[in-house]
């Protein structure tokens, strides 16, 4: 009997608990949902999986001391994800995403049709109203500030600020941006709905000027000058997605762009939800803390995807060429994911509407104005 006592003490099961099961079942929803509804699966099957492995609980890591998870043993120093998670940590992650998602990107679509730039800083209301929030909340200025930059959907920026300002917050800012940004064709729609008309999502948008090459490739360079020289605190970032794009716009380093887009960025996404997902474990996850910031994340979200769309309402009042407002809520960060909700809502209207090419053109814009929000927070707030 003592044997078998002995032999139950070294399974997990014995230190299994309600908080692991909810944890369990969480990651069971993101799987489900990547699979079955096609929400960003790059993301959540990755965060999902390690979420669910890393509240299942191991034997003890020293006798008598806690349980612990297969997946710690991975992510713990001398694991196999040790190094991988110590490049998130150390901000090496962050550039390479940004590498890889400038070489997939098309800046055509914001350089066409500047004025929608406006959009893009419109929709970022809710990393401020966030921010004060947290503060409300009791949470310090820089923590609120490491919180509220989860509103502006971009996780790489996400984790750069929080390193700067919050490093000890890195696990829940981390999920709260990854998970709302795949979760956003939930999020987003029923705001959008709530704050137009029919006839305003139906209006149709005239195809935007082409963008000649030269522009394309001289484009990354002037925006790489300019934050370099008026936004260092997030130069490091976007000087790597500006890189990205040259090797895809110069059209005479394929191989450099192919791997950036392709195989580099796949390995990085590999490792960076795996690295999010271990955070998950029950007893660091089921906080008051954390509950908050990922409440104030979504409250966030919300916000910004409304000021978006009212942007873009207040601007129809003032031009001819009438916005679709469903477009204003691309105006956050996470590129292509929220100008393809708007495309999505608006052909639910009018199958005939296609407006994900206008859409990148916020969306895109989004990007710069989460990096200069983020730098205007490392600015006023201080690094640590």
């Amino acid at each position: 009997m003592l044997f078998m006592q002995a032999l139950l003490d070294q399974t997990g099961l014995v230190h299994f608990t309600w908080g692991n099961f909810v944890m369990c079942i969480l990651g069971c929803v993101m799987i489900y949902l990547a699979i079955t509804k096609h929400f960003e699966p790059l993301l959540l099957i990755g965060i999902g999986f390690s979420c669910i492995v890393a509240n299942i609980p191991g034997p003890p890591d020293v006798p008598g001391g806690p349980a612990v998870s297969a997946l710690l043993y991975v992510v713990k120093e001398g694991g196999l994800f040790h190094f991988a998670f110590e490049g998130v940590g150390k901000l090496i992650i962050p550039p390479l995403i940004f590498l890889g998602v400038g070489a997939m990107t098309d800046f055509g679509p914001m350089i066409a049709n500047p004025r929608l730039v406006l959009l893009g800083a419109g929709a970022h209301l809710g990393i401020f109203v966030a921010l004060i929030l947290a503060k409300m909340l009791g949470f310090s200025i820089n923590e609120a500030g490491a919180i509220g930059i989860i509103g502006g959907a971009d996780g790489p920026m996400a984790i750069f600020v929080t390193m700067k300002l919050a490093p000890h917050l890195l696990g829940p800012v981390s999920v709260a941006a990854y998970s709302y940004m795949a979760l956003m064709p939930m999020i987003q729609p029923p705001i959008m709905r709530l704050l137009t008309t029919k006839a305003e999502r139906q209006i149709g948008m005239a195809e935007s000027r082409k963008v000649s090459k030269v522009e394309k490739i001289a484009f990354p360079i002037v925006i790489a000058i300019i934050v370099n020289m008026f936004f260092p605190p997030v130069a490091p970032l976007i000087t790597m997605l500006m890189l990205g794009n040259l090797f895809k716009e110069c059209g005479v380093v394929d191989r450099l762009a192919k791997t950036a887009a392709g195989g580099l960025i796949n390995v990085i996404i590999m490792i960076l939800t795996v690295a999010i997902g271990s955070t998950m474990a029950a007893d660091k996850f089921l906080t008051v803390q954390t509950i908050q910031i990922v409440l104030l994340g979504l409250v966030a979200f919300a916000f910004g995807t409304a000021s978006g769309v009212i942007t873009a309402k207040i601007m129809n009042l003032f031009i001819k060429d009438k916005i679709n407002p469903l477009i204003g809520s691309a105006g956050i960060a996470s590129v292509p994911i929220a100008a393809r909700v708007s495309h999505i809502v608006a052909q639910q209207e009018n199958p005939k509407n296609l407006l994900i090419y206008q859409a990148m053109g916020p969306n895109l814009a989004g990007v710069f104005g989460t990096a200069i929000s983020g730098g205007i927070l490392l600015a006023l707030l201080g690094a640590n």
